[in-house]
Parts: structure tokens; C-alpha cells; sequence
């Protein structure tokens, strides 16, 4: 299976249509087809079935289309990687985020790196924790930011300062936004919407067996997608202060108060390239930036 070949794969998946695929490849409708034909005797399974208005992937087709993304990922990463080796003007960083304004640690620490390293491009992917860390552990990111104390016999780690609080954000109008503090008492006629992983990791933290209480009718995994819903008036929403920069809506922290720790973990043994490792002390020289020697080095 060659990487030529998966790479014309996946144009044959976006466009939907073999003729748009060839005329973006710079190669004849016949020769595209002829490969797939060949890729589909490789593999032993039909990948596209034909109709009125192009083609569509089977469901191996889409499979394969999954693992292609990867593969291709990996051979991109890899191929930046060395292409950067000798590199001390900057380079490529994939990095998993969490979301949180305590990710303007990050961002702080690549700010004071451009201005020696003008080269340093940084990729960002969003996700929660088990998202970020799968692709971590893939091979597809250099490190990672997650909400959860990391597993130490998989990951090195430090600690970023301070820590997210949780709240309820609803729009100005709703009677919940003139409370000094939300108790999960006052949830329990509003219906709320929250992450998949706070709904099973913090929340319980904060009111113990109560949790059923909690109506939920959403789960998000982005402040901003979750946000809209509350401005149209679907209930509220638990997540982290901070990221509320909307004069429609509100924050009220959580009593008791409930927070969250952030951490930056890599995979123990693994070999950087030369911009990842000089990002990674730019954040341990952070003010304040906690980090576990032991585990850093």
C-alpha cells in the first residue's frame, strides 16, 4: 500500500467524484481509476459504490478513509520532524488542547519564542482528555493539555498554575444570573448542558450522590458550541470560568467551589524534535509554572 496511493484515496473521498479528484491531482480520470482498482484488489473489499452524482465510500471505504487520515498524519509529522532536525529557526508542534483560559500559558510561551524562532508553527487540536491523549499516545501529537491528574506510568508531566473554577454560565435574563453562587439545589428546574467527562469526573466531585439531580439535555465538548445553545435559551451550562466573553451571558461560580487542575504531559521516552523540547522549558521558565522535576526531565 503506497502513501501516493492513500493520499489519492482520501481526494477521491473529499470530492466524492473520481473526475473532480483526477482534475485536482493533475492526473487522468482513467489512471485515478485504475488505482483504486488496484488499491481495492490489494485489500480484498470494494471501497466506493457509484452513483448518480459521484461515488460513495462502503462502509471498508470508510475505514480505510479513518486509518488513511492517520497513516498520513503520522507520515506528515514525521517528515516535518526531520525536515526540522537541524532547524534552530523553528519547526512544527502538534499540541491537544483542553479547553480553558489557563491555556494562555501556552500561548504566552509561544509568543516569547517567536521573536528568536520565526519559524515555529504550532497545530493546535481541541478535544477532551481520553480524545487528546489517544492521538498522544498515536504518535500524532508532541504533548498534550488535559483536565485529569496524568497517568504516570504512561506520561511525563508539569503542572500549569492555578486552576479553572467551575460555574453555570445562562443568559443575563434568566433569574439564576443575579445569584451570587449556584448550588446544585438551584439546578434542579433548569435543564443543563456539560462535557461527557465532567459529567462523569468532576461534577460527582462537587455534589457527591445529588448528581441525579442534574437534568442534562446536551453534551458539549467546546465552550463556544455549548455557549450558543444557552443563547438561545436551552437552560445553562457547567464549565469553566473564563471563557465567557459574551454580554448576553453570565457566570456564577459553583458552591462549594469546584476546580480543575491543568497538566501538560508528553509519553515517557519520548524524543522530541529540537522546537518541541525548547516549547517544553519555555513553559517550565513560565512565572509561577509548577512543574515536577522528577517526571520533566
Amino acid at each position: 500500500m503506497e502513501i501516493r496511493v492513500l493520499r489519492y484515496f482520501i481526494e477521491i473521498a473529499r470530492e466524492g467524484n473520481m473526475s473532480r479528484a483526477a482534475q485536482y491531482l493533475h492526473t487522468s480520470q482513467s489512471s485515478l481509476s485504475k488505482q483504486m482498482k488496484e488499491l481495492e484488489d490489494e485489500l480484498g473489499r470494494k471501497l466506493f459504490t457509484r452513483v448518480s452524482t459521484g461515488i460513495v465510500l462502503t462502509d471498508e471505504g470508510m475505514l480505510l478513509r479513518k486509518r488513511a487520515e492517520d497513516i498520513l498524519s503520522m507520515v506528515d509529522k514525521t517528515k516535518a520532524e526531520f525536515d526540522t532536525l537541524g532547524d534552530i529557526t523553528g519547526g512544527e508542534v502538534y499540541i491537544g488542547c483542553a479547553e480553558s483560559y489557563l491555556i494562555s500559558y501556552l500561548a504566552k510561551a509561544v509568543a516569547s519564542l517567536k521573536p528568536s524562532y520565526p519559524d515555529l508553527h504550532f497545530h493546535l487540536t481541541s478535544g477532551n482528555t481520553q480524545q487528546v491523549a489517544e492521538r498522544l499516545d498515536r504518535g500524532l501529537l508532541d504533548f498534550a493539555v488535559i483536565c485529569e491528574p496524568p497517568d504516570l506510568s504512561k506520561y511525563n508531566y508539569i503542572e500549569i498554575p492555578h486552576k479553572d473554577l467551575w460555574g453555570l454560565v445562562v443568559r443575563k435574563d434568566n433569574p439564576l444570573a443575579n445569584k451570587e453562587n449556584i448550588t446544585v439545589e438551584d439546578l434542579a428546574d433548569i435543564e443543563v448542558i456539560c462535557s461527557e467527562q465532567a459529567i462523569a469526573v468532576d461534577i460527582p466531585r462537587w455534589c457527591g450522590d445529588k448528581a441525579d439531580k442534574i437534568r442534562y439535555c446536551g453534551y458539549t465538548n467546546l465552550f463556544y458550541n455549548g455557549s450558543v445553545f444557552v443563547k438561545e435559551g436551552i437552560g445553562g451550562m457547567l464549565t469553566f470560568g473564563g471563557l465567557v466573553h459574551d454580554e448576553e451571558l453570565a457566570f456564577i461560580p459553583l458552591y462549594p467551589k469546584l476546580e480543575t487542575k491543568l497538566f501538560v504531559i508528553w509519553k515517557k521516552y519520548q524524543v522530541f524534535t529540537p522546537i518541541a523540547r525548547i516549547l517544553i522549558e519555555e513553559l517550565k521558565n513560565q512565572p509561577n509554572f509548577s512543574a515536577d522535576e522528577k517526571n520533566a526531565q
